[in-house]
Order: C-alpha cells, then structure tokens, then sequence
C-alpha cells in the first residue's frame, strides 16, 4: 500500500478505456430518438422516456453519505461510484446517479469532484469543467430573472416592488468574494437602473438549481419557477416570478438542463451526472429525474447526498424523496481515519442513529486513502463492530470496484431486507417543530433559540401560507452543532436559528444556523494555479 506511487485523478483517468456513449446507451435499452449524444462519451437522454417505461418495475436505491467531514472530504462520491463498480462486477445491473461538480470547488480548494482513482466517471475533464453547460444553464436563468426584476423596478411596473425588499440576488458559478455585496444602478443619473445594494452568490446555492433538482418534468419545472418569490411590495406582499411573467424564459432556458447526462464509470458502469445544489444551505442531491431515470434502467442505484449525514442524507430523506416519491433501500456511512482521528467513534455512531431515524439500514465504508495504516483502519472497524455497526475497509480509489466487495454484497442483502423508511416529520406540523425535530433528533441539540429577526420571519413565512413546506436547514458541514469548532459528538448544546427564507419554487423554507456563506472565497493558493492544458490539448492538475 505505501509502496505505490501517488499519482493524481486525471493521469489515472488516462488509463481507463472508455466505451462510447452510444454503446452504453444500447446495453441500457435506450432508443436513438431518446438520446443527444455530447460527442464520442457524453450524451443526453430525454425524459420521454419516462413514458415508454412507466410500468417497468423500479430498482433499489442506496444512499451514500458520511460522519462528519473534514475540510479536505472523505471521499463520498469516490465511495458511490466504487459501491456501484462493485455490485456490477457480482453480476448486478447497476446505475450511478451524482451530482455535477461545480467550477467553484474545482478551481478553489477541493479540486475535480468525478470521484478518484479507479473509482471516477468519465470524461474527468469534461465533467469537471462545464460537462453538457447545465450549470451555466441555471446561471443564465437565474441572471434572467435578476435582469428582469431590476428592469421592473426601472420601468415603474405592477406590482411596484421594494427595491429595499429584493429577495433575488445574482449568481456566477466561481468562489468570488469581492462580489458578495455590491451596489447595482450606479452613475447615468438613472438610466442604468435604480440604485439598490444586490450581491452574487455561487450558482450551486440558487434556487433555480434546487427547483431543477426536485422538479419530477419540464412542466413541474416551469410551475416550480413561476413559483419563486422575487421581492416583495411595499406592503410586504410578495410577488412571483409568474407575476412577473418570465417563468416561460427561464424554463426554455433549462430546456435541454432537464435532461440528465449520461457519462460511464472507469470501469464502464453508466452514470448520471445531473444537477449540483449545495447542501449546506440547499439540499445537496442529484436531480429526482436522473435518480428515477436510472431505477428504470437498472436493478440498483447508487446515490450520495452532501456532507454528513445531518446533512445531505436529512434533506435527500425529508425533502428529495418525499417530493420524488422515492423510497431508498439501503445506505453507507462513509468514514475515513482523518475524521475519525477529529470526531471519534461517538460522531460515527450518531451519524448511524441519524440514519436508523429514517428506518433505512445501513452498513460503514471505512474508505482508505494513501498512507492510512491497516492498523488504524483495522482499530476503527473494531470499534465500529464493537457498538454494533456493520463496517467494512474499503478501497475504491486505488483497487477500483474489487476493492469492496464485501461491501457491496452486504449492501445488497440489505436490499433484501424491508425498507421501513419514512421522514421525520409530517409536513403539517408548525415550522418551529419541524426545525426542533432535525435539531433535537438530527443535531443532537438541547434546545432551539431564534434571534428577533428569526421570529420575524417565522411569524411572516406562515403568515404568508408555506407553513407546511419542508425544512432545508443552513448548517456548518463542519459540526453536528451550529458551531464549527465543536467536534465529535457535541452534547447540551443549543442550535440558534439566525434568519428564515421560503424558497416557494424549490419548496422548503430554509433555516440559517449562524453565518452561512453563499459565495465562498479562494484560497491564498487556488486548485486554479494547478491547472494546465498542452499544446494537443491534455489538461493536467485536476486532482
């Protein structure tokens, strides 16, 4: 193990021997009119499929998520593809089903974000950098409405918005932090547009991504859109963006957006790369369409949802499935010897309780990355066994999916086995409730406490009628708790809501835990300086 050479994502990439998209499409079963091939090993498949396939039976879904992350990741998505990798190689159809990597992490700090190793989709450049122009898609529809709502205000139309009440800031998919607050209309005496402060987000955090991600069709879509509140009166009264009228543009733009992209393993498993939404302050999952896309065309689907479990795996469990009307088989906790080493084995264990909430079962991937000692990974899976977890170590990255064979064979018994999943709260409940229970249950806190300003907004988000709207909570990634220093499993603490949204398209009202940044910033060394491209046009340093 320490004896082999470190060598990065895209060298191994070079290795793999890709078969055309086309190909993987015709052992799937799909028909040509069904597919929009993105040259040799990139192709789109139309949601009308759907229809031809509607009474086929649908496969089992496996979540893959996480304890607690260190800044660095734990190696998440390379866990989902090589999980799938494995369960192919038993003889099991098999589909991936990831979110697309956004260009902020590739060029700031994490780098590609296909996955590692033997265990990555392919084409590792493409994906990593703009794939089929989805994001850009969502930006541009974003940035549509943005126009259209300054515009609005400029022009003097009804209803008269508040330019002091604009809930629509812009958005770029780049870690830009000079663009986090802003002031728009400046100089030009009026005629570049009314003067208001405005500011830009990453694209991953817009609420066009997540109503691209939970949206069942293109019309759901175009109704979920026209659903977003843009501002509000002067009364206080919102105003949506099918008041405003650009619903219909701005689905024509995420037209093709729809349409998952479908790309291959390394070893060849066909993937769906679809949709990016954060999940610390959206709900970090692929798209429901590529997700019930591929439990048509497979018997098994692995899936990941951001960070730890009391994170993405409780936004895929209480908003992604309930809206999907999905019902998961199986999941995997991911852990790795650098958190543990930060967290221990308390932080695994309430991440498996975090799960078991669900009635989803579950087994550990303890997922080694070069250096790790096979006596630590060998002492946490003691540990892990010892409270009763399922855990087995893991390889995918350097051993592709032979590398976890035992993993995926316990994976798919469970599959076997009843699924009793259900969420954790009936959308009825009052929003304070819904938010006691993911803090109580979820976090592990004592209580919960509101600032004025989270009252505010409690009181008016009800008031207005999206009371019933799932919970998206905004948290550290960093912490079960809403401070980032607290590591492990933090006991007798109290989680302070600081501010409240509605996302009315996306359909949740987001709770803000302390200052949750939109648009994340570079690092003094950006993964950026790493990158370079030759003269025959081979990219190299994206690791």
């Amino acid at each position: 193990m320490d004896g082999r050479s470190v060598r990065s994502d895209s060298e191994m990439a070079r290795e793999a021997l890709m078969r055309p998209a086309r190909e993987i499409a015709g052992e799937l079963g799909l028909l040509d009119d069904e597919v929009f091939f993105f040259g040799r090993h990139i192709a789109k498949v139309s949601t009308d499929l759907f229809e031809r396939l509607k009474e086929r039976t649908d496969g089992k879904l496996i979540l893959v998520t996480a304890m607690t992350p260190t800044a660095a990741g734990e190696g998440k998505t390379t866990t989902t593809i090589g999980l799938a990798q494995a369960l192919s190689k038993t003889g099991r159809k098999t589909m991936i089903a990831v979110r697309e990597p956004s260009l902020g992490p590739c060029m700031g700090v994490k780098g590609g974000a296909a996955g590692g190793g033997y265990s990555q989709v392919l084409p590792m450049e493409d994906i990593n950098l703009h794939l089929t122009g989805d994001i850009h898609a969502v930006s541009i529809a974003h940035n549509l409405l943005a126009a259209v709502v300054d515009n609005h205000i400029h022009q003097g139309n009804e209803p008269a918005l508040n330019p002091r009440n604009i809930a629509w800031r812009r958005v770029i998919d780049m870690n830009d932090r000079t663009l986090r607050s802003i002031i728009v209309g400046l100089e030009g005496k009026g005629a570049n547009g009314v003067m208001r402060e405005d500011g830009f987000d990453i694209t991953a955090s817009s609420e066009v991504m997540a109503v691209l991600c939970l949206s069942n069709s293109l019309k759901e879509l175009k109704e979920r859109l026209g659903n977003i509140i843009a501002g509000y009166t002067h009364l206080g009264r919102p105003v949506t963006v099918k008041e405003l009228g650009v619903q219909g543009a701005m689905a024509s733009l995420l037209k093709h957006a729809v349409n998952p992209n479908l790309v291959q393993s390394f070893e060849g498993v066909p993937a769906f790369v679809h949709g990016g939404p954060f999940a610390n302050i959206a709900h970090g999952c692929n798209t429901i369409i590529a997700t019930k896309m591929a439990l048509k065309l497979a018997d098994f689907v692995v899936t990941e949802a951001g960070f730890g479990a009391d994170l993405g795996a409780e936004k895929f469990f209480n908003i992604k499935c309930r809206y999907g009307g999905l019902t998961p088989s199986a999941a995997v906790i991911v852990v790795t010897s650098r958190a543990f080493a930060l967290h221990g084995i308390e932080n695994v264990v309430k991440h498996a309780e975090n799960v078991g909430h669900f009635g989803v079962p579950f087994a550990i991937s303890i997922n080694r990355f070069l250096g790790d000692r096979d006596g630590d990974l060998l002492a946490i899976q003691k540990e892990c066994r010892s409270r009763g977890l399922e855990a087995f170590i893991t390889d995918y990255r350097e051993s592709g999916g032979e590398g976890g064979l035992p993993l995926a064979e316990a994976v798919a018994g469970l599959c076997n086995t009843s699924s009793n999943y259900a969420p954790l709260y009936p959308l009825e409940a009052p929003l304070r409730d819904k938010i006691e229970i993911i803090a109580r249950k979820i976090y592990g806190a004592r209580s919960v406490e509101y600032t004025q300003e989270a009252e505010r907004q409690l009181r008016q988000i009800e008031t207005l009628g999206y009371g019933a709207l799932p919970v998206c909570m905004a948290k550290t990634p960093a912490s079960l708790s809403d401070n980032p220093a607290l590591s492990g499993r933090p006991l007798d603490f109290t989680i302070t809501i600081s501010s409240l949204r509605v996302s009315a398209g996306a359909g949740f009202v987001v709770a803000y835990t302390g200052k949750i940044m939109t648009m994340p910033g570079l690092p003094k060394k950006p993964s950026a300086l790493s990158i370079d491209i030759d003269e025959k046009g081979v990219i190299s340093g994206l690791f």
